[in-house]
Order: structure tokens, then sequence, then C-alpha cells
């Protein structure tokens, strides 16, 4: 019996959408700030245009006095209780404290409060019976000042407690401060929520927007030269030696020396990744192949990575000897390890490369290109503003207590700076309405923008939906935005589409509506780097090799996850490898798939030439025909005619089109990632743990090796796309900068070559391409560079 197929979702449902938020400050009293409520573009101070502006009661709680103790138990463990309507936000209590200091804040949603009255109590905390009331403060909320930033905090008073009843003043006082503000509002990070009133305990922490930073990240270059009086323990025979590398985890080794010697020598690099503040330290063992089976370690010595010397260009530094401490001298030898051995010595060229940008994300994504030393930063080319408005339709991620809900947060990724928007517990429907600016250093760079479900609020028991036992912050959609197809000075207010690729198929989690302006600082500087290399000049001068890139990414990704995840709170490690695509090297038959038909779509016009050539071959349209024939005949009597004349074609193909250019910014294209037609028996095997799970060790060990093979050919086969996509870009306006250059260059080329003699030109060129290598720099030319910094669309893969 046939099952019946799923219906396929509507294919506007995966299309970007234009959305009209109201973006600005806006007063409900309107007067000197803005007249008819609105702050419009002339005000240059505002630092909230990108969102909608959202309202808060804030109540801060700071401190208490002369609070009567307890008539029944002669305690006083006071805590304070802020209720307006039907939500009710908590201090923490303090036990035996007649002066406790709380300095809490609560924010409470102005759209959602139904109450015209904030009620403050003060109440004992009781272990038995039920809590007894000390006093209460009440206000009206039409009473209740407006701050407006920048005006300083208000400043908290001290208020007389009356009791439950009201009107009888009762021992006690407490000091407050209420007003009405915005999410500008300084207090808005730190302040307990009303969209989260239903989280306890720790779980608070867990809620509240954050800005994070990257660690410092620096290339650890490690040059083991030679070694000096190798002594193994069966000194009979001659040492045949290797040197084992460890920084934190990670452990290198150089291959072993062919001959067997006390004086081995090597000369051979191991590169680490290290990360500010240099808690590890650089571990090296001198170890004897004393039997294929066994390693016996010679010497070790222990280095302080701060005391290595800082190489900021390709220059050499100075190499120095290390004396190797013996395996087990000073520790098994008691008294005697103050007395002066003969010891082995290690030449060793050790230094930190402050010149190179260290890879913690793919170069096709990658959000930042500059070197690690600070001294090395140019400056800022533009600035980059983003405010992270809602989400709309959110699926359930989880279910709690047999309710389903989704506890929402983004976390948006652009060079070293990660922020985190609060999480907006129980809703298919958050608002952060959080603005956030990063500086700009190069245009060609992308922004990554990745929506979690929060699981770990506390509270009750939570069962994920997607089956995933462990207790991991969910993965809803991710959004990238590549800033050089961004117009500048333009806002841009969109709804991106959220779309997950799971082993059950691709699914829509919702939407992610934003609000993204790049702002210009210096147009030349921009013009000027289209023409210079993407990377700091020293990864081409003294480039990695692919395997110790796709190593060091790997370093660089953990020690980012694991210093991440000690923040508070921490942005976790499933979090951190979502963002910075972790697993896009691992082999899929669907990517595969994907990519050739990248291939294939950049063939389509040359098809269509040959289709085109074949009907003026045959005639079909004689008047077209007759003009080939006479543009043939003038090339031929004219061939200094040929190159201007292809100039010129492509520079009127780019005025073409001009008008077609793309008005919005590339989204997640699921046709591109072949994602809607991806077979269950490709999804199963792309989402198969690697190792392989399947039954058979034969079909283990072939599977994994198809794997791998597959993996590094969908890599050249990406790279291949990327190419011939970027050669398409030059004359689309998916870069508008890319192109107008490349527009205006074609015209001056065509211009130059048409008063220029063809002799000429055909000779500067031939002179130039055979020039003497002394002329030729290693750093690539400029059109390289500008061929490189095009954009493709891998930033619309999945």
């Amino acid at each position: 019996m046939s099952t019946q197929a799923a219906p396929k979702p509507n294919q506007d449902d995966y299309k970007l959408k234009d959305t009209k938020p109201e973006l600005g400050e806006r007063w409900p009293h309107g007067g000197q700030r803005g007249g008819t409520g609105w702050i419009y573009s002339e005000r240059a101070t505002s630092t909230y245009d990108l969102v909608e502006q959202m309202f808060y009661l804030y109540v801060r709680v700071e401190k208490a006095k002369d609070l009567p103790p307890n008539p029944v138990t002669g305690n006083v463990d006071p805590y304070v209780v802020v209720k307006v309507g039907n939500y009710k936000g908590k201090t923490r209590h303090f036990e035996k404290k007649t002066n406790p200091e709380w300095k809490q804040v609560f924010a409470f949603s102005k759209d959602k409060v139904q109450s015209s009255v904030v009620e403050v109590k003060v109440k004992y905390k009781e272990r038995v019976t039920r809590d007894e009331h000390i006093g209460k403060v009440e206000f009206d909320m039409h009473e209740v000042p407006t701050r407006v930033p920048p005006d300083s905090p208000l400043a908290p008073q001290w208020y007389r407690l009356e009791k439950k009843s009201g009107g009888i003043k009762v021992r006690g006082e407490v000091m407050l401060a209420v007003w009405i503000g915005t999410q500008a509002d300084e207090a808005f990070p730190e302040a307990w929520h009303s969209d989260s009133a239903t989280v306890k305990g720790e779980g608070v922490y867990n809620i509240r927007s954050k800005v994070y930073v990257n660690p410092k990240l620096w290339y650890l270059r490690v040059n083991v030269i030679e070694a000096q009086d190798v002594e193994p323990q069966d000194k009979s025979q001659p040492a045949q030696v290797f040197v084992k590398a460890q920084v934190g985890q990670h452990v290198l080794k150089t291959k072993l020396c062919p001959t067997k010697t006390r004086n081995p020598m090597w000369n051979e690099d191991l590169v680490f990744v290290a990360a500010e503040p240099f808690e590890e330290q650089l571990v090296l063992t001198v170890e004897n192949k004393s039997t294929p089976a066994k390693d016996e370690v010679v010497g070790r010595i222990s280095l302080p990575l701060n005391k290595f010397e800082i190489r900021l260009d390709h220059r050499p530094i100075h190499s120095r000897w290390y004396n190797v401490e013996r395996f087990g001298f000073g520790v098994l030898e008691g008294d005697k390890r103050n007395e002066h051995k003969f010891s082995t010595r290690i030449h060793l060229r050790v230094c930190l490369e402050g010149a190179y940008h260290v890879l913690d994300e793919s170069t096709m994504y990658i959000s930042d290109t500059r070197p690690t030393a600070r001294q090395l930063w140019k400056q800022p080319i533009g600035i980059l503003e983003v405010g992270i408005l809602s989400a709309q339709g959110l699926q359930p991620m989880k279910t709690s207590d047999g309710k389903s809900s989704t506890d929402a947060y983004c976390v948006a990724k652009y060079g070293q700076k990660w922020v985190r928007t609060r999480t907006v517990t129980e809703s298919f429907n958050p608002k952060w309405n959080e603005q956030y600016t990063w500086e700009v250093y190069d245009p060609c760079t992308v922004i990554t923008f990745g929506v979690f479900d929060n699981c770990h609020l506390g509270g009750g028991s939570q069962q994920s939906t997607s089956g995933s036992g462990a207790k991991i912050d969910s993965r809803i959609g991710k959004v990238r935005i590549r800033l050089s197809t961004l117009e500048m000075d333009r806002i841009y207010t969109n709804s991106y589409p959220l779309l997950v690729l799971r082993s059950s198929g691709l699914k829509k989690m919702g939407e992610l509506q934003l609000a993204i302006r790049f702002t210009c600082l210096s147009f030349a500087h921009i013009i000027y780097l289209y023409g210079h290399p993407l990377l700091p000049k020293m990864h081409y001068l003294h480039p990695f090799t692919v395997s110790q890139l796709d190593n060091l990414r790997y370093q660089a990704t953990n020690i980012v996850a694991v210093r991440l995840g000690r923040a508070e709170p921490p942005l976790r490690k499933e979090v951190v490898e979502y963002m910075l695509d972790v697993d896009s090297h691992i082999w899929s038959f669907r990517r595969s798939k994907a990519n050739f038909f990248r291939i294939v779509s950049l063939f389509s016009g040359l098809i269509s030439m040959s289709k085109w050539l074949g009907e003026v071959q045959k005639w079909k349209n004689p008047v077209t025909t007759i003009l080939v024939h006479v543009l043939f005949f003038i090339l031929i009597s004219y061939p200094e005619l040929i190159l201007p004349t292809i100039f010129l074609y492509m520079f009127l193909i780019g005025i073409w089109n001009f008008r077609l250019r793309p008005r919005h910014p590339p989204h997640m294209d699921t046709k591109l990632s072949c994602a809607e037609a991806a077979l269950p028996d490709e999804l199963d095997e792309e989402f198969d743990t690697f190792p392989t799970s399947k039954a058979q060790d034969v079909i283990r060990m072939r599977y994994d090796k198809l794997r791998s093979v597959g993996g590094k050919i969908q890599t050249v086969v990406g790279d291949i796309a990327t190419q011939g996509e970027r050669f398409h870009a030059l004359l689309s306006w998916r870069d508008p900068r890319a192109s107008f250059l490349f527009v205006i260059f074609c015209l001056i080329a065509a211009v130059a070559l048409y008063v220029t003699p063809f002799k000429i030109v055909a000779s500067v060129v031939g002179i130039f391409w055979l020039r003497h290598p002394r002329f030729r720099s290693k750093l690539p030319t400029v059109p390289s560079n500008f061929f490189k910094r095009l954009p493709s669309r891998a930033d619309s893969m999945l």
C-alpha cells in the first residue's frame, strides 16, 4: 500500500521578503524630541534608528533600611516583589539583614501591561508558613516619568513602606527608581524582563543579551632545527629520534630523523594556534624510536609562550639553543637534582606570527581579514549597523511539561565581535529590537546570523522535538550577508527565511527580520582595497599548506569555542561551531551534486551562444546572418578593432544589466543547494556519523575512504564553480562597486585601444608577460586580487 506524498511547500516561503517596520525613535508625548513623534535621519546621534522602538516600565530596587523583625520568628529575611498586572518579579532574599542591598532592575513590556498601578512589596522569607508581608509602595502608571537618553539615569529615592491594606505607614524604607524608557536604556541588558518571567534561578543569567569578543589568536611557529648529544637509555645503540611538540591539547611531531645519530637534524616547522592570555606552555619532548612499536622519552622541556619573539614581517628571527631535561631527572633522583649534569640541547627558532590572520572560519564566509598584531591594522573604511528586529512563525523546538514551546535568541558574528540577543521565552514570534554596530575594514566580508532555541533556562524537564537527548541549544536557522552586495548608506529591511536541513528533509523554521545599513567612511579606500589581496601579504609570501590550514582552523575553532564557553553567560560550543561552519568540509552527496549543477549552469551561456551561431549558420534569420558577415569581414580587414570591440561590448552589457541588478542581499537558495530535491538515501548519508555507523567492517572502511576522497573532490568542484561565478559577477552588479570599477575600466580600455595601434598594444602585453623574474612580485597582481574579491553564489549555499 503506497503512502500519499507530502505536499510540496510554497516556493515563496523560501524567498526573501520586503518589510516596512516603523524604525526610529518615537515618543508618545512629542514635544522637543520630535514634534510629530518621529526623529528623522538628520539626528545623527541616534543609536537605535534601525529597530522598532519598544517601551518598558523600569523599576530599580536599590536597597532598604530599618526593616522590622518578624514578630513570630524574630528574623529579618527580606526580599522584594515588583508586581505590575499579571507580571511579577522577585529579588533575591537576604538572611538576617535589616539593611539589605539588592541593586536589581525590572523591565516590564509596556505593550503587555494591563494594570495602571505598580506595586513594590517587601516581604519576609519563611521556610514553613506563607511569606509574611512587611510593607509596600504603590505608583500610578500615569505619573511615572519618561526618561529620554542621553539624559542621566533617574536618581532613586527613599519611600516609606505602607501596610498591605494601605494608607498607614509602617517602619522601614525602601529606595526605588521608577521610569518609562526604551531598549536604549542603559539598564536594559541587565534587567529582569517580563518577556521571560517564567525563568527562575540560574536560568536568568542565560537570557540576557551580551556582546562577546573573540580571543586574540596567534600562529605559533616552532622551527625544530637540530639537537645535540642525544643519549638513549640503551647507550650501545645510536638514537633515531623525533621531536613531539604540544600546546594545550594539540600535538604535532617532526619526521623521524632518517639516520641514527646523537646529533639529529630536522629543520621542520610545526605551527600551532595560541590565544591570549597565554595559559598553556610549549612542551617539547625528544623521543627515541627504540623499537618499531615503542618510543622512549629522552628529554623534555617546557617553555612559556609569552617569552617568544613576535614577528611582524617575513624577516627571520634569531634561533636559540635550549637545554633539555632528562626524562625523570629531578623527580626520581631526589637530592641529585641540583647537581650539574651533562644535558641534551635542542636548537629552535620559535616566534609568534603577528602578520598572519588566524583563520577560524571558512575563507568563503570570512568576516575579518586583519593580521593579529594591532600595529598592522589600517583605519576602518565603513560602519555596519544591524537591527535584529524579530522572528516570525518559529516552529516548536521542545516540549516542557506537555506543552510545546520555543525560547529563541539570535547570535550575530562579524569580525572579532559576537553579539547575542536576549532570550524571549515561550514565543513563536519573538521581538528583540536590538541594534549593534561593527567597524568594517574590508567590504568583501560576510556577517552571519544564527537563531537558536535556548535549552538552559532551568525549570521543569524539557524534551527536544528533534529527538536529541542531549541538552544543547537547537539550531533554528542561519543567514549570511556579504557586505559588498550592499549599497552604501541604504537601509535594507528584509525578512529572511530560516532553513534547516535535517535527515527528514528541508524544513522552514520561520523568518528572521533584519534592518541593515552599511555606511561608507572612505570611498577611495574601498576602491583601493579592490586591488589588494584579501588576506595579509604573509599568507602569500610564506603560505601554509592545505593540510596545515585545515589543522590550524580546527585548532582555532576549538580554542574559540572553549574560551566563549567560559563566558557568563556562555556562548556554547554547538552555537560557535554552527556559526563557524565547522562541518562544511564533510562529504555530502547533496553538496557535491549542487556544486556540479553550479558548474553546469555556468556553461549555459556558452551553450546558448553555440545555438545562436548554429542559427546564424543555417540562415534562420537572414538579416542577422548578413550583419554577422559584415562584422566578420570588418574584423578580418582591421584586426586591431577586435579587442576594443570586445571591451565596448562588455561595457554595453554592463550598462544594460544595471537596470536588472539585484535589489536585495543574497539569501539561502534551496534550489541552488539541491535541498528540496534531496533523496532520503542522500540525506541519510549526509547525516550519517563519521566514521559511518553501518554494520559491516569492510563496508565501513570503504565507505569512509569514499567519503574522504569525495570531500576533497567536492571542495575542488566548489572552488571551480566559485571562480566561474566570480567571472559572471563582473557585469551582474551583485557587487555594485566592483561592477562599477570593471565597467569604467572597460570604457577606458575600449577608448585607449581604439586610439592606440594594435601592434604597440600587443608588443607591450607580450613584453610585460615575458618580463624577467627579477621584476616580478610574489604578491598577487591587481587583476587577480580584484577577481578574488568578487562575490560568488557560495554565500547562498546551505
